[in-house]
């Protein structure tokens, strides 16, 4: 078993996910499918309900920031009582693209991880352009979870662990361009690492070109073994292992 603990599969991101999702299950690969908005979400928990190999993390996404309502949030905190439901995500901030609504981001942040306090569960937490933001939030907070894509340093992921945030590692890990984040791997220990692959974002460079599948999660763990001098087993056990005792699973 391998939990691929970061995807995005349902039919409003992919025409075939069931199809993947099938194929997943037959490779011995669990799914944490990520909602992002309304329509995701409930997308995510018909799958979780329909696929034992499939289970959900639902929330509202930066993106949604100045949409959201009140009763959004009501809706959701609803849903979070689900059974299927193990992680409230994806959510956080970024400032890529604009700063103009940081604010709003955060109201939006913080009100999921009050949800995800109030239901004890974990978070799964999107942050670009806004670590130190993202950071001084989630201390307040009594949560942990884990940091997808993470794009920070090594110092500040040390930080995050001591805050009991797992360290994601996805994609970007395989490309020849992307030193920071082997940096990053290279300097904390793989009990604090779990593996992703944003499916069907964040294409490992062996795949380039087309939509990423949880079956590309072994070019992530070969890269990973490679740069710590590991088997590729004891990542797949390790990271398997991490996720179970996160989320529960």
């Amino acid at each position: 078993m391998i939990i691929d603990t970061h995807c995005h599969i349902y039919n409003s991101e992919m025409e075939n996910a069931e199809e993947i999702i099938k194929e997943a299950r037959k490779n011995g690969i669990d799914l944490i499918l990520n909602g992002t908005d309304t329509l995701s979400n409930r997308e995510v928990l018909r799958l979780s309900a329909k696929y034992d190999n499939v289970h959900a993390a639902i929330g509202y996404f930066y993106t949604f920031a100045d949409e959201v309502t009140d009763d959004d949030i009501y809706l959701l905190d609803g849903q979070l009582s689900n059974d299927n439901v193990v992680a409230v995500g994806e959510i956080g901030l970024d400032y890529y693209y604009t700063k103009d609504n940081k604010e709003s981001q955060k109201e939006l942040f913080e009100n999921m991880l009050n949800l995800a306090e109030k239901h004890d569960l974990p978070v799964i937490v999107h942050s670009r352009k806004s670590m130190q933001d993202t950071f001084d939030i989630l201390r307040k907070h009594d949560v942990v979870g884990s940091l997808h894509c993470y794009q920070g340093s090594a110092e500040m992921a040390r930080e995050f662990i001591k805050l009991g945030f797992y360290i994601g590692i996805g994609g970007p890990v395989t490309y020849n361009s992307n030193k920071k984040i082997k940096k990053v791997l290279n300097q904390i220990d793989i009990n604090h690492i779990l593996v992703e692959t944003d499916s069907p974002y964040l294409t490992p460079q062996e795949k380039r070109g087309v939509a990423n599948t949880p079956l590309n999660l072994k070019y992530i763990i070969e890269k990973i073994a490679e740069e710590l001098d590991l088997t590729e087993d004891t990542v797949r056990k390790t990271t398997t292992q991490n996720a179970k005792k996160l989320f529960k699973i």
